[in-house]
């Protein structure tokens, strides 16, 4: 049994940076409490067609819900003038105090600073969201060189928030922010090389572009480049370094790329085959709530490829998979074949996890 391959038409959406990627630096004769680690949110994974075994409709996977805020845990004293108490403040979800302290360091020229505030504007942390504001606290940033406010600014410009829409100077916002090294918008930009409707269709630079991304580890980037070479799309094919991608992509949790990882692995496309390990990375992706990945998973339970015949479970995943767009007549078939008891354990299970959900 050979698991079919997902074909990737990247109609590719854009998406808002998080916050949580500026780093400030504070002056250095200002005492400060310690900051968390940075957790930094990638983008969201963009939406695209996609062919699915039979029927072949085709699917964008659910955006990752937004972060919850972090809990309030109060700053341990520090005599390190080194520490950044603004991005302290906003780690800990001390939006308010993080809207003062930069307020006052923006006011003294710190572009990082102005930055911050306009992110706290616009995602309405501490503060009712302003998107007039925060395109101009990112405005400022952005004419002092911060590639972080650059490309939120390109965002605002593209979509229309915060003042009319125009697209010319968000390329340009973009462009540069790529130069300066911004993973985000060198992705983004690829994608408008790639669709073709802001700018020109250029294959080559949008790979150009989200080589720089990928290489930068952005997981989407990594994604897309992988279905690049997969295809020969503006690069040569090159199946194997399509899987080193892939997998980079997927050890950062990127749900698209876990299923194409797993079917590379299952088919020993461009890898050496590997099912078990192949039907454990399904199994990730449906319980991340792939439906091709259920539907993938459903196949090799119910025909015990890679992994012990679980007709229950099998069909448990086909029936979640079925409620997403990802029917499929076969299983369906043999689900009508199944015993009555077991089917109505499978209908069951199915029920429970689409119940927790």
């Amino acid at each position: 049994m050979k698991l079919p391959c997902i074909t990737m038409l990247a109609t590719l959406l854009l998406t808002v940076p998080a916050a949580a990627q500026l780093q400030i630096t504070p002056p250095a004769t200002t005492p400060s409490a310690p900051a968390e680690k940075q957790k930094p949110n990638p983008p969201a994974p963009a939406k695209k067609k996609e062919t699915a075994p039979a029927p072949k409709p085709s699917s964008s996977p659910k955006p990752s819900p937004s972060p919850k805020p972090a809990t309030v845990i109060p700053a341990p004293p520090s005599d390190d003038p080194n520490v950044d108490l603004v991005f302290g403040a906003y780690q800990r979800g001390q939006y308010k105090t993080a809207f003062e302290l930069a307020t006052v360091r923006a006011q003294a020229g710190d572009p990082k600073a102005m930055t911050m505030l306009g992110e706290l504007y616009s995602n309405a942390m501490g503060i009712r969201r302003d998107y007039v504001k925060a395109a101009e606290w990112y405005k400022r940033a952005a004419d002092a060189g911060d590639r972080e406010a650059m490309f939120a600014l390109a965002m605002l410009r593209i979509s229309g928030r915060g003042g009319p829409v125009d697209k010319n100077e968000a390329v340009k916002l973009m462009a540069s922010a790529a130069k300066l090294g911004e993973p985000k918008a060198a992705y983004n930009l690829a994608l408008l090389y790639l669709d073709g409707q802001t700018l020109p269709q250029d294959v080559k630079r949008s790979a150009e572009l989200l080589r720089q991304a990928a290489d930068a580890g952005l997981p989407e980037a990594q994604y897309a480049l992988a279905t690049f070479y997969k295809e020969g799309t503006g690069v040569p094919k090159d199946p194997e370094r399509a899987v080193r991608l892939l997998q980079a992509a997927s050890l950062a949790d990127n749900v698209d790329a876990e299923v194409e990882y797993a079917i590379a692995m299952f088919n020993g496309t461009g890898t050496p085959k590997n099912q078990p390990a192949a039907v454990a990375l399904l199994r990730k992706a449906s319980r991340q709530g792939s439906a091709i990945a259920q539907n993938r998973l459903a196949w090799v339970l119910i025909n015990g490829v890679g992994t012990p015949v679980d007709k229950i479970e099998g069909f448990k995943w086909h029936l979640v998979a079925k409620t997403s767009g990802k029917g499929d007549p076969e299983l369906d078939k043999q689900l009508s074949d199944l015993p009555a008891d077991d089917r109505a354990k499978a209908e069951a299970a199915a029920r429970k996890w689409l119940g927790s959900k």
